[in-house]
C-alpha cells in the first residue's frame, strides 16, 4: 500500500510540474455555471426550485450580460466562461420573464414580457447595476386585447402583448420588435419609434406560425411524440423571437414545440427585409439538443463573440420539481457560405475549451474529455430512503442521491474502474423538498472534490469551501490533470434542507486506442417523412453514440446523442422525428468511448419520398471536412 501510494504522489508531482506540463487553458461545460436563483411562483404549492431560461445576451462595451426569466438581475462575464451576479437598481416587481436586451453601443436597453404597457430600462453602466426608465410606459400595441390573449377563433383582435419579445436594432438605426408565445398565434413584429415615450410606427404585422406537418421538429412532447406521455395530444407553442441580420440576410428565429420536454428547439425563417417577407429555413432546426445529460436548445439568443464567432444561448429542461425547472447551456456554431445558419449539440454537455479568438471548426471546441463516471460504481456515507448512489451516476438530472442528513463532511465516492486520467468534475445539485422560494443571503455551494489511486489516501482536485456564491452545476478542474482511480464529493453547504446530487460528472480519459466505428448501419425514410430510422450495431465497450444528420454529405450538424444501454434497449434502432417533409437528408454515426472517438460512418443518403432502406458498405469510415469559419456579418 504504501508502494502505492508513494507512486501516487509520484505521479501527481510529474504532472503538476511546470517542466511536464504548461499552464491549463480554461475549459466550461453545460449547464452553463451559473448562481441559478430559486423560483417564487410555486411558492404556494410548495414546490422549491432553482432555474433559469429564456436567455437574452448582448455584447456591450466589450463585456457580455446575460438576462434570465425570473432572475431579479443578471450576469455579466467577460469571456463567456466565468459570470458574476449584478443586482439591479430597479428591476419588474413581478420579475421579468423572457426578458429582450439589446445595445445602441452606448447604451444597454432592457424590455420585459408583458400583456400590458411596461417600462423600457436603460443603463451606460450596466456592470454597475444602475439602470433608468428609457421609458416610463411603452405603448399599447395597436389593435390588440389587453391583459389576457382573445379566444381562439375568427377574431380581428391581436393577443396581449409584447410577450416573450425581442429587440433588434437595424444598421440604420431603426428599431424592430417582435414577440408572441401561443399555441395558437403566430409571431409578430413591427417597427417602433425609439424616442422616449416611444411610439409604434405601423400596425403589428403577423410573420409565421408553426407547421408540425411538415416540420417533424415541432411537434410536442418527449422526442417529437404528439403529446404527453399518456398519448393525450398537444397543440405545439411557438415563442422565442431572435433577429440577427447577417449579410444581406434577416434571421427570424424562433422556438418550438414546447419548453417541457426534451425535444424543445430552435428554427428560422430567412428574409431581406426586417418584417419580411419570410421563408422558412430547410435546414431547420438550427440549435437542436435532445439527447445527453442537457437537453433541449430552445427560446435563446444568437449572437456573435467579440472575435465574431457565432454562439446560441438557449433553454434546457431538467423539469425535475416543475416542468418549467430549466437551465441555459451555449453551443457554437456558424453560417456557410450561402447563408446557412448552424449550431453544434455534438459533445454538447462535455467539456468545452473557452475560445480566445476567431474558431474555424467550432466542433474543434470539444476536449475530448469523457464521462468517466458514466454508471460508474458509487457509494455514499449516507442515504435518505431510495435515494441511492448510484443515481448520481446516470446522467439523468432527474433522477438524483439525497444524503441522510445536509451536513458537513458528507461524502459521495466514485470508483472509475482503473486509474485513469481526470481533468474535471462537475457538481450538478438538485432541488429535494428544498423549502426555498426566494433568493437569500448566505446562499452558496461549498465543497472539496478529492481524488485517490487506493481509495485510502486522498489528495484535493479542487476546492470550493470558500466559495460565496450558489453553484447548481458547479465545474470545477485542476491545475493540472490527475491520474486517479476514485473521485468523491467532500460536502461543505448547500441551500437549503437537503443535501441532493443528480450527477457527479468526472471527466477525462482511459488508456487504449479509440473505439471503431459502427458496423451494419443502415436508413430508413419512413412513409411519414418527417421521421427516419437507423440501425446498426453496437461496438464493445463504448459509451455511446452521435447519430448526425445534415441537408449535406459535409453539414451533418444535427447530433442526437444516444446511450449504449439506449441503443441496447431500442433494439439497435433509433427513431429520428426531427426531419422536414421534401427535404433531403444524410447521416452517419459515431461511437464515443472513454478512449476517444471512433472515425464517422459511411454517410448514407435519405431523400425525401424514398423509403427504401439505404445501407453502408463496411468497413467505411470518413472524415467530415473542417467547417470554414463564419463570415464578417453584423447583428
Amino acid at each position: 500500500m504504501r508502494s502505492l501510494f508513494l507512486a501516487a504522489a509520484a505521479c501527481f508531482v510529474a504532472l503538476a510540474s511546470p517542466s511536464a506540463a504548461q499552464h491549463r487553458d480554461a475549459t466550461w461545460a453545460n449547464p452553463v455555471d451559473l448562481d441559478y436563483r430559486y423560483g417564487f411562483d410555486q411558492t404556494h404549492e410548495g414546490i422549491a426550485y432553482r432555474t433559469g431560461a429564456d436567455p437574452s445576451v448582448v455584447l456591450h462595451q466589450d463585456r457580455y450580460y446575460m438576462f434570465l426569466t425570473q432572475a431579479d438581475g443578471y450576469w455579466t462575464s467577460p469571456d463567456l466562461v466565468d459570470w458574476t451576479f449584478v443586482t439591479p437598481s430597479r428591476w419588474p416587481l413581478e420579475g421579468s420573464v423572457g426578458p429582450a436586451a439589446v445595445s445602441d453601443g452606448d447604451r444597454l436597453y432592457l424590455m420585459q414580457s408583458a400583456a400590458d404597457p411596461t417600462p423600457m430600462l436603460s443603463s451606460d453602466k450596466p456592470e454597475t447595476g444602475r439602470f433608468s426608465f428609457h421609458s416610463r410606459l411603452m405603448p399599447a400595441i395597436p389593435g390588440a386585447v389587453r391583459g389576457r390573449d382573445p379566444m381562439p377563433g375568427p377574431n380581428d383582435r391581436l393577443p396581449a402583448g409584447p410577450w416573450a419579445p425581442d429587440v433588434f436594432i437595424d444598421t440604420d438605426g431603426k428599431w424592430y420588435v417582435y414577440w408572441g408565445s401561443s399555441d395558437v398565434f403566430p409571431l409578430y413584429g413591427s417597427q417602433i419609434n425609439p424616442t422616449p415615450p416611444m411610439e409604434w410606427v405601423d400596425t403589428p404585422t403577423a410573420m409565421f406560425g408553426l407547421s408540425p406537418a411538415r416540420h417533424g421538429w415541432e411537434r410536442f412532447g418527449l422526442n417529437h411524440s404528439g403529446g404527453l406521455p399518456d398519448g393525450t395530444p398537444v397543440r405545439p407553442f411557438i415563442d422565442g423571437a431572435r433577429m440577427n441580420r447577417i449579410g444581406d440576410r434577416y434571421y427570424l428565429q424562433y422556438s418550438a414545440p414546447g419548453t417541457e420536454y426534451n425535444a424543445y428547439a430552435t428554427g428560422t425563417y430567412v428574409g431581406r427585409s426586417p418584417l419580411g417577407p419570410f421563408t422558412y429555413a430547410p435546414y431547420s432546426p438550427v440549435s437542436y439538443k435532445p439527447g445527453g445529460f442537457v437537453q433541449g436548445a430552445g427560446h435563446g439568443s444568437t449572437f456573435q463573440d467579440r472575435y465574431g464567432n457565432w454562439w446560441n444561448m438557449s433553454t434546457s429542461w431538467v423539469g425535475l420539481n416543475w416542468s418549467f425547472e430549466r437551465r441555459v447551456s451555449l453551443l457554437p456554431g456558424g453560417v456557410h457560405a450561402d447563408g446557412q445558419l448552424w449550431f453544434s449539440s455534438r459533445f454538447g454537455d462535455f467539456p468545452q475549451k473557452a475560445v480566445d479568438g476567431p474558431i474555424i471548426d467550432p466542433d474543434s471546441l470539444f476536449t475530448g474529455w469523457m464521462p468517466l463516471s458514466y454508471r460508474a460504481k458509487a457509494s455514499a456515507t449516507s442515504t435518505l430512503g431510495d435515494f441511492t448512489a448510484d443515481r448520481a451516476t446516470d446522467e439523468d438530472p432527474r433522477t438524483f442521491w439525497v444524503a441522510g442528513t445536509n451536513t458537513p463532511g458528507q461524502l459521495l465516492t466514485l470508483d472509475l474502474g482503473a486509474v485513469k486520467t481526470v481533468n474535471a468534475v462537475q457538481v450538478n445539485f438538485a432541488d429535494y423538498k428544498s423549502g426555498v422560494y426566494g433568493d437569500e443571503a448566505n446562499q452558496r455551494a461549498r465543497f472539496r472534490i478529492q481524488w485517490s489511486v487506493d481509495g485510502q489516501n486522498w489528495f484535493v482536485f479542487a476546492s470550493r469551501m470558500t466559495a460565496e456564491r450558489d453553484s447548481p452545476n458547479a465545474y470545477v478542474t485542476p491545475e493540472q490533470p490527475v491520474r486517479a482511480r476514485y473521485i468523491r464529493y467532500n460536502h461543505g453547504e448547500v441551500p437549503g434542507a437537503h443535501l441532493a446530487i443528480s450527477d457527479l460528472r468526472v471527466f477525462g480519459n482511459a488508456d487504449g486506442d479509440a473505439p471503431a466505428a459502427p458496423l451494419g448501419l443502415s436508413v430508413t425514410r419512413q412513409t411519414d417523412q418527417r421521421d427516419a430510422l437507423l440501425r446498426f450495431q453496437s461496438v464493445p465497450g463504448v459509451l455511446g453514440y452521435n447519430v448526425r444528420w445534415g441537408v449535406a454529405p459535409d453539414r451533418l450538424h444535427s447530433t442526437y446523442q444516444v446511450w449504449a444501454d439506449e441503443l441496447a434497449a431500442g433494439g439497435g434502432a433509433v427513431l429520428i422525428r426531427a426531419l422536414n417533409v421534401g427535404v433531403d437528408y444524410h447521416f452517419a454515426v459515431e461511437a464515443f468511448g472513454e478512449t476517444g472517438v471512433s472515425a464517422l460512418t459511411a454517410v448514407l443518403s435519405a431523400p425525401a419520398g424514398r423509403t427504401a432502406t439505404v445501407r453502408a458498405p463496411d468497413p467505411a469510415p470518413v472524415e467530415v471536412p473542417v467547417v470554414a469559419a463564419a463570415p464578417p456579418a453584423t447583428n
